[in-house]
C-alpha cells in the first residue's frame, strides 16, 4: 500500500525541503521504492536531489495543467536513489492559471493515481505558504509530515497549519491525518527549544517523532553538491538522524 506523505509548513526556512531530500533518500536506502514531488517554485528539492531545474523541458507545472503526464515528467535521482518529479520557476505560475480549471485543487491526486502503485512511499514537498499548491499537496496526500523549530513563533503558526488540515480534511480529504511533527534545527543547549519540545510533547504526544534532527553543518553543506546527507557525509549527525527518521516512519507503518 503506497503511503503519500505531505511535507509542509507555511513558514518557511524549518527544513522542510532538507527534510523531503533526505528522508527520500533514508527510506530508498531502506529498499523502499521512493517518488519525491517537488511542489514548489523555487525548485530547492529538485536542485538537492543533483537535477537541474533550468535544464528541465517539462515539471510539475505542465502536470497540473494537464498538459503532460506525470509519469513522463518523473526523472531519476542518482545521487538520491529515488525518483523525482521536478519544478521550477514556472511553477509560480501555476497557481493563477489553475484557478479557471475543474478540480483544480484535485490536480495533483489524479496525477499521482497513475503511478502511486509503483512506490511504497511519495513525498510531496510543499511550498512555504498555505496556497493553492499546498491545498493539491494536501488533498493527494494520504498524511502531513510538519517539520518545525522549536522557537515561540513555531507554536502560532502550528495552530494556522492545523486549521487548514481540518477544512481540507472536511471538504476536499475525509482520509487526511497528521502523521507526525518533526522537531528540526534543535539545538539542545538552547532552553526555548527545550521548552518548546517539551510543549508539542505534551500538546501532540504519540505523534511527535521521537527522532530529533539536529543543527548540523553537513546537512546545510550537502545541497550544494546536488546531494543528499547520506550521500555527502553518512557519519554526520544529520545523516543518522534522516536514517533514524525513516526507521521510525517504517516502524510505525508495520504497526
Amino acid at each position: 500500500m503506497t503511503r503519500i506523505v505531505a511535507i509542509t509548513n507555511q513558514k518557511g526556512g524549518v527544513g522542510k525541503t532538507t527534510t523531503g531530500v533526505n528522508l527520500a533518500a533514508s527510506l530508498s536506502a531502506s529498499r523502499r521504492r521512493v517518488l519525491l514531488v517537488d511542489l514548489d517554485p523555487q525548485g530547492n528539492a529538485t536542485m538537492g536531489s543533483g537535477v537541474d531545474k533550468r535544464t528541465l523541458a517539462a515539471t510539475i507545472y505542465q502536470v497540473l495543467l494537464g498538459t503532460r503526464r506525470i509519469a513522463d515528467v518523473r526523472v531519476h535521482s542518482e545521487q538520491g536513489g529515488y525518483d523525482l518529479v521536478p519544478a521550477n520557476r514556472e511553477l509560480a505560475g501555476a497557481e493563477v492559471e489553475m484557478v479557471e480549471l475543474e478540480r483544480r485543487e484535485s490536480r495533483l491526486r489524479e496525477a499521482l493515481a497513475e503511478i502511486a502503485s509503483e512506490y511504497d512511499f511519495i513525498l510531496i514537498d510543499c511550498p512555504p505558504a498555505l496556497n493553492l499548491l499546498t491545498v493539491n499537496g494536501l488533498t493527494a496526500a494520504h498524511a502531513v509530515m510538519i517539520p518545525m523549530q522549536c522557537e515561540y513563533y513555531a507554536l502560532e503558526g502550528l495552530s494556522d497549519l492545523v486549521q487548514t488540515v481540518k477544512k481540507v480534511r472536511s471538504h476536499l480529504n475525509p482520509n487526511l491525518e497528521i502523521e507526525g511533527l518533526l522537531r528540526t534545527m534543535y539545538d539542545p543547549r538552547n532552553t526555548l527549544a527545550q521548552q518548546v519540545s517539551q510543549q508539542l510533547l505534551a500538546h501532540f504526544g504519540e505523534k511527535v517523532y521521537r527522532t530529533v534532527i539536529p543543527r548540523n553543518i553537513r546537512l546545510a553543506e550537502a545541497p550544494s553538491h546536488g546531494l543528499p546527507a547520506i550521500k555527502f557525509d553518512e557519519t554526520s549527525k544529520g545523516a543518522q538522524a534522516y536514517l533514524a527518521l525513516a526507521g521510525e516512519m517504517l516502524n510505525r507503518a508495520a504497526h
